[in-house]
């Protein structure tokens, strides 16, 4: 877990490639910036965690490559004290960077390793704080928590859920990946309008693991 200089000095190299392109938010490369990515990797990536790509984790799912964390945490334009709902936890990169941007997280794993490993790694990192796990079925979101100001999904779904939609605020906005599977996918950004209203902006093509029902 150490973040030792030469990690220091390859992050702010990728960062600095980042902010190179004019893309992203600053606020969320200099997140990104305190956020030691190769802590989320399994050790035998450490030489290469600041590349720009994305690597595997446990159970057959990926950690996005850092543009691509970029381009999905500045489109969801969270502000501080914002209740934000992320599908996905992954390695628990993605929920780190909402939290350190303010947003109060809550965060939803379908896989028990990583729901474990990710509290575990957040937890000894002291990044946890303000972030709530959930281990369930990402269809179902966390209800009992809504509405939510914002929801990012990292996973490719074949359609928008409803279900989400469902729990997201008027005036809130979601960033989902949609598409076939094994296909490129389209980032979305909605922003709901009334209830039962939203209107759809297409960012750009992406790729993400597919999104699943049900607990693995």
């Amino acid at each position: 877990m150490q973040d030792g200089f030469r990690h220091r000095g390859q992050r702010k190299q990728l960062i600095e490639r980042l902010r190179s392109r004019n893309e992203f938010d600053p606020k969320v490369l200099d997140v990104m910036a305190n956020v030691p990515r190769h802590s989320f990797l399994d050790s035998s990536f450490n030489d290469w965690a600041y590349r720009d790509e994305p690597f595997p984790i446990d159970c057959e799912q990926t950690i996005s490559q850092p543009s691509t964390v970029a381009w999905q945490t500045t489109a969801l334009q969270l502000l501080p004290r914002q209740k934000v709902l992320e599908i996905g936890t992954g390695s628990g990169y993605q929920a780190a960077v909402l939290s350190l941007l303010g947003g109060r997280v809550f965060t939803v794993e379908r896989h028990k390793p990583l729901y474990r490993k990710a509290r575990l790694t957040l937890k000894k990192l002291r990044l946890d704080r303000g972030i709530r796990f959930f281990l369930r079925d990402g269809n179902r979101g966390v209800p009992e928590m809504a509405p939510f100001s914002r929801i990012l999904v990292t996973a490719g779904a074949a359609s928008v859920p409803q279900t989400l939609l469902e729990q997201l605020e008027v005036g809130g906005i979601m960033v989902i990946p949609v598409g076939p599977e094994g296909e490129d996918q389209q980032l979305l950004r909605i922003t709901k309008t009334a209830p039962g209203t939203h209107t759809e902006e297409m960012l750009g093509y992406c790729r993400f693991v597919p999104f699943r029902e049900g607990l693995a």
